[in-house]
């Protein structure tokens, strides 16, 4: 077998070499090879992101521990273990097959059928998808609303926001409403704080926001106001606030709150200052950096008049 290995890694290069001459006499192929090294690495990254979400990752894994072991017992003379896995080694493909016939199938559906796209995860633009993820922030914060449960949601644009996630629970999960409403219910272990969206993600919870002074809010609005007005004051993020007192919701932009907005006046806001703003003139991103010193300031989950 390890005869074999050498004969094919001797063919390959072969290979390779006489490809490297067709170069040499013809340029133009080069423009050729680059496109092909392109769409190969392409295709092996989009098949590595797809296997880390399936079972396919385990069975690369399995293979991979395979073939050492085939290699070490033909390194190593073992001669009767070698024999037992090079007989094998013929059906591992049909063995394949079968265990992973879902996986392969539902490839194959999507190659055939208007989602090949999405195998490629270009079904949505991003302006698309926002859009959809503020429709269920939008979901949530109504839902939060009618229940008076306090929450604070804040929306990264322009600005990087990730010195403000890294204060709390990395989530980095898809948005929905299901989990925006679960992450605020009271008692649990990440109700407290704010919750931060970022490139189309919920990238944390239990997050700490700076807050704005005093003076700049009205006194019978709480910390979570505050923490919602801060962070509009020094980002260009914008906050969604709902009063666990009145259960009305208040957004927080470019340092100005608006108070008691109606769900589709919510939506309409998002949609414009979100989508409309940014995608339209997309400026270049800034780097935010948060002062750590405002760990003491952190929202608390009761608001306090």
């Amino acid at each position: 077998m390890f005869e074999n290995f050498v004969i094919n890694v001797n063919g390959i290069w072969n290979i390779i070499d006489s490809y490297i001459k067709n170069l040499l006499t013809n340029p133009l192929s080069l423009i050729t090879l680059i496109l092909d090294l392109f769409i190969v690495i392409y295709l092996f990254t989009k098949f590595i992101i797809y296997a880390k979400k399936s079972r396919v990752w385990q069975l690369i894994k399995g293979i991979i521990l395979f073939l050492i072991i085939v290699l070490l017992s033909e390194i190593l003379q073992l001669k009767i273990l070698n024999y037992i896995l090079t007989v094998f080694m013929p059906y591992g493909v049909i063995l394949i097959i079968v265990i992973f016939q879902p996986e392969l199938r539902r490839m194959l559906e999507q190659l055939g059928t208007n989602k090949f796209t999405k195998l490629f995860g270009l079904d949505k633009d991003i302006a698309t998808k926002t859009k959809e993820d503020i429709y269920k922030v939008v979901i949530a914060a109504t839902e939060l609303s009618k229940i008076k449960t306090g929450a604070l949601i804040v929306l990264e644009r322009d600005i990087n926001i990730n010195d403000i996630a890294e204060t709390g629970v990395k989530i980095d999960a898809e948005v929905s409403p299901q989990l925006l409403v679960n992450l605020f219910t009271p008692k649990t272990p990440l109700h407290d704080g704010a919750i931060i969206i970022s490139n189309n993600k919920i990238e944390a919870a239990a997050c700490i926001l700076p807050l704005a002074n005093d003076a700049d809010i009205a006194k019978e609005l709480g910390t979570r106001h505050r923490a919602g007005l801060g962070i509009s004051k020094e980002t260009d993020a914008i906050a969604v606030i709902v009063s666990e007192e009145t259960g009305k919701i208040s957004i927080a932009k470019d340092g100005n709150l608006i108070v008691d907005v109606k769900e589709e006046a919510l939506r309409n806001i998002l949609i414009k200052n979100i989508i409309t703003k940014r995608y339209e003139e997309r400026p270049k991103r800034k780097l935010f950096k948060f002062n750590k010193k405002v760990d003491k300031n952190k929202v608390k989950d009761n608001e306090t008049k």
